[in-house]
């Protein structure tokens, strides 16, 4: 099988879990596109390389994660974020659970590095130390972002009601 075929195959079957990753990363469908475009580009040129690994899904995803941590500044990164998912969101609010629409804009609203491991974390639920190799820094780091961005998103939500409907002050 050439390279070319065993490439158009790798993003026929896993296109859609990238973009999605994509998407949760960038909170904007174009930038996702970009994003996703940029790093199946890369990857492209050292397919070769990438597809002897064991899993080279795992490495195009640490490509994604790390193309949009080392490219936050670029304006095309500074898109007003979508409210709405790529999914539909869960029909209810249980006592606990959110709707998704409420809580994707405030993700999106955190910092890039915040963003990428909640969204890791809890949309694509990787480990601490999964994170910490996909974002290439130490588990430490992942653990202080997440209590960051979780503090952040409490107070965003208290200060929407939310935190009182939860039974949180």
């Amino acid at each position: 099988m050439s390279t070319e075929t065993d490439f158009t195959e790798f993003v026929t079957a896993r296109w859609t879990a990238l973009y999605r990753l994509a998407y949760l990363l960038t909170a904007s469908p174009t930038a996702a596109e970009d994003l996703l475009q940029t790093t199946l580009e890369k990857a492209y040129g050292s397919w070769s390389r990438i597809s002897r690994m064991e899993f080279p899904e795992a490495y195009v995803r640490r490509m994604l994660a790390n193309a949009l941590v080392s490219s936050r500044r670029r304006a095309w990164l500074r898109e007003v974020p979508s409210d709405s998912m790529p999914e539909t969101a869960g029909d209810a609010i249980d006592l606990g659970v959110l709707d998704r629409s409420l809580l994707w804009p405030l993700v999106c609203a955190l910092p890039v590095r915040q963003r990428a491991v909640i969204v890791l974390r809890y949309y694509e639920d990787l480990t601490e130390a999964q994170i910490a190799e996909v974002l290439g820094c130490a588990p430490g780091t992942v653990k202080s972002q997440t209590s960051a961005a979780m503090k952040a998103l409490r107070r965003a939500l208290a200060a929407s009601g939310v935190g009182e409907v939860l039974g949180e002050s």
